[in-house]
């Protein structure tokens, strides 16, 4: 299966757009450079496009089996994952200390796009081994360091999260798996998990589990968790393989997408011999688990986008070679045109575009927001964390929503092939509607948002974030290309302010918010989406008309332009992120205001329906 990949619009959003040199000059990046970062880019798009989307078709059509008690992975998986592994590619943006290359997260969301674009179910194995790798290493003694860091980045073994239980569903307090302290300071675990990805495989000699668990002694409820180190097979001090640790696959679901991913029922101790190592203290679990937690939530935020992405390209690319209809503009002697021709399908493209752009965006700044707090002490510091906290569930929800809600207008563009599984658009589909419901579902996502965001540091984060946003609107409101389009943020934005501003002063209001949770994310999805495309189209026109000055172009001169188009990729790439950021304006922006008059109007209808 092809993966066709934006790596332009990728590059733009590392190279020309982020202020790199913020990051760079100093602290841990200091060592890097803007040649180095593209030259890691160029790696990781190889292995991409090579082994890991030649196998992803398979993945989607045999997927993952579970024989004998052993789950079986498709033809291609384990050589795509030593791909993988030897490219350094789980690790590039963690502790050189433990073997990572120490890149910059912005760097990190260009490598991620393309491992999720190019193989959702492998890239979720990456994804985990990474953030249970770094659990050890944030909140592990020296000795589970000393074993496991190095090895997991290295992918030498894997890891998963073991949250989940049958009956608990999102609600962790209700979990129910049990830690007993052991006189030589293990612990021995007993219970099931399930929904747990890449819980079982073959490819690795050994996979490790951070298991949320109970101490015989703890509370009810969320404090009473406590994390541990739970691998498949013990390890002997040496970091040799010893013996199994009575971890076992009781089944596999059959799911809707990412088939290649085998999604676990995991029974830890059913014959009393599953060792556990508690990391960090007893009955910090869940405060040390948040940290993979909200990785995870960014990452897959990074998912939806990556599916989006792919099934964009792969419809753009569809609709310049079908031939359907006579387009507008066709000769009368043409007997068919390209669909690409046709106003209907030009729309659909750019729609997704714009979309994926925004999406785009949003998780570049979000990984560029990481690094300042990185690279940052003080104040400064807390101000881009505030930032970092604030765009996580908006990262994970919105692009998750917006992601899956493209990958059915590429399969639209298709037609009827579409819905057939000769092309690829019904696998990006069905393997991208997961991403609003794990790690969070997105009402969660949403709730976290209302909840507990938009009240931290007095809310000094999301007050920023419109500030920056209506700032951009009037700085651009005398443009002559995109005057128009900064007004509609400056509606947004008015929009968004006065939701923000009047629910709470209602009789109602707690019930009004948990309402309208999921619209008041989307609210501000779109007003972040917005701000930042036209902060992009605003640097892409001055690009483009250094580029028409360079050429000798007239800019009122509509044959040298379509020239200029077919002759120069990036004159064609800037001319369409400014019309990307303008469509976005006038037909995103104003979902803003609906969602805003529905919210203020007070309508409780949901709890007045008997249902």
């Amino acid at each position: 299966m092809t993966y066709l990949d934006d790596d332009r619009d990728i590059r733009f959003n590392l190279l020309e757009w982020l202020d790199l040199d913020a990051i760079l000059k100093e602290g841990p990046y200091q060592e890097v450079d803007r040649e180095q970062l593209a030259m890691v880019l160029d790696e990781a798009l190889k292995v991409a496009k090579g082994s890991l989307s030649a196998c992803n078709g398979i993945g989607d059509r045999v997927g993952a089996q579970l024989e004998n008690g052993q789950v079986r992975l498709p033809e291609g998986f384990p050589e795509a994952f030593r791909d993988l592994a030897s490219g350094g590619w789980i690790s590039a943006t963690m502790n050189p200390e433990f073997g990572g290359m120490g890149l910059p997260e912005c760097v990190g969301t260009g490598i991620s796009e393309f491992l999720m674009g190019a193989n959702t179910a492998l890239g979720l194995t990456v994804l985990l081994t990474r953030g249970s790798a770094h659990l050890i290493e944030a909140f592990g003694s020296e000795a589970l360091k000393a074993i496991y860091c190095e090895r997991m980045y290295a992918g030498e073994w894997t890891g998963t999260m073991c949250l989940t239980e049958a009956g608990a569903g999102s609600d962790l307090g209700a979990l129910n798996t049990k830690a007993l302290r052991q006189a030589d300071g293990s612990y021995l675990i007993s219970g099931e998990k399930i929904f747990i990805t890449s819980g079982d495989h073959g490819l690795t000699p050994n996979i490790v589990h951070a298991v949320l668990a109970r101490t015989p002694d703890a509370p009810a409820g969320p404090k009473g968790l406590s994390l541990f180190v739970v691998p498949k097979i013990r390890v002997n001090p040496d970091g040799s393989l010893g013996a199994s640790n009575d971890v076992t696959c009781a089944g596999i679901e059959h799911k809707l997408g990412i088939h290649g991913s085998p999604t676990c029922s995991l029974v830890f101790g059913a014959n009393d011999a599953c060792q556990g190592f508690l990391l960090g203290q007893e009955g910090q679990g869940l405060a040390h688990m948040f940290q993979m937690m909200n990785a995870a939530r960014y990452e897959v935020g990074v998912q939806g986008l990556g599916n989006a992405s792919a099934a964009h390209q792969a419809a753009l690319a569809y609709a310049k070679e079908r031939l359907q209809g006579r387009g507008p503009h066709s000769p009368r002697s043409a007997t068919q045109s390209l669909i690409i021709e046709h106003p209907d399908v030009r729309r659909m493209l750019l729609m997704q575009s714009a979309y994926v752009q925004a999406m785009r965006a949003l998780v570049s700044y979000t990984a560029w927001c990481m690094d300042m707090a990185h690279v940052s002490e003080g104040e400064e510091r807390d101000r881009w964390q505030g930032l970092v906290e604030l765009l996580t569930p908006i990262s994970k929800a919105w692009c998750s929503d917006w992601g899956f809600r493209v990958t059915e207008w590429a399969l639209q563009t298709y037609g009827g092939y579409g819905y057939t599984m000769d092309y690829p658009a019904e696998q990006y589909l069905r393997d991208c509607k997961i991403a609003s419901i794990y790690e969070g579902t997105n009402g969660i996502q949403a709730l976290d948002l209302v909840g507990r965001k938009f009240r931290m540091q007095d809310g000094r984060p999301v007050k920023h974030l419109m500030k920056l946003a209506q700032e951009a609107a009037e700085a651009l409101a005398g443009d002559p290309v995109l005057g128009a389009s900064a007004g509609q943020l400056q509606e947004a934005v008015k929009a968004l302010g006065a939701v923000l501003a009047q629910v709470p002063t209602r009789e109602n209001a707690a019930l009004l918010t948990l309402l309208n949770a999921v619209p008041m994310l989307d609210m501000l999805g779109h007003v972040v989406g917005g701000y930042l495309l036209l902060q992009q189209a605003e640097l892409a026109g001055r690009k483009l008309a250094a580029l028409l000055a360079e050429r000798g172009v007239d800019p009122a001169d509509p044959e040298a332009l379509r020239a200029l188009w077919k002759s120069s990729r990036d004159a064609a790439f800037y001319q369409t992120k400014i019309q990307a950021a303008i469509h976005f304006a006038h037909r995103g922006l104003p979902l803003v205001g609906a969602h805003a008059t529905s919210i203020l109007a007070g309508e409780t209808a949901p709890m007045e329906a008997v249902l």
